[in-house]
């Protein structure tokens, strides 16, 4: 096995507006409020494709898609949000498209960004055994951002 390792990187910036409250925050973020949310995902692997690349950045159109639909003109509510039904009230009154989230906030987005690319959308893209997403940051303001990182689980097998 080769001790290479590549990497590469995919920014997409201020996807949005999007919309949500921290129902447990004692300050003003208890409020809906809202951003236009960055994403950045690092990608690696040790073996390049058959066109010397780590990731095809124009194969990660549908990624962008999936973004756009779930934080686009968004409003997210977080499944244990004790106003979870008046807000997804909203969505039935068609004055708000509603993503149904575990958390809100960076740390949960990333969290679920970073389980989705890993689990769906690199075998759905039939890359999940050679590319591994390492990080993904998700940033509210200029100054505001949290991240997921990881490593590709071990497999019994020996490489």
């Amino acid at each position: 096995m080769a001790n290479e390792v590549f990497r590469s990187t995919k920014t997409y910036r201020e996807i949005g507006p999007v919309a949500y409250r921290q129902w447990r925050a004692d300050s003003h973020c208890c409020l809906l409020h809202g951003y236009a949310l960055s994403f950045h995902f690092e990608f690696e692997c040790t073996t390049l494709d058959a066109r010397n690349w780590a990731m095809d950045y124009g194969g990660l159109r549908p990624l962008k898609g999936k973004l756009e639909e779930w934080f686009d003109h968004t409003l997210l509510v977080a499944e244990d949000d004790p106003m979870k039904a008046e807000l997804l009230r909203l969505g039935e009154l068609k004055l708000a498209k509603i993503t149904l989230v575990e958390r809100t906030g960076c740390e949960g987005l990333a969290d679920f960004l970073y389980e989705y690319v890993n689990t769906c959308f690199l075998k759905d893209y039939g890359e999940q055994d050679r590319v591994w997403c390492t990080k993904v940051e998700v940033r509210e303001t200029g100054s505001n951002m949290a991240m997921r990182m990881g490593e590709r689980p071990k497999t019994g097998s020996s490489e």
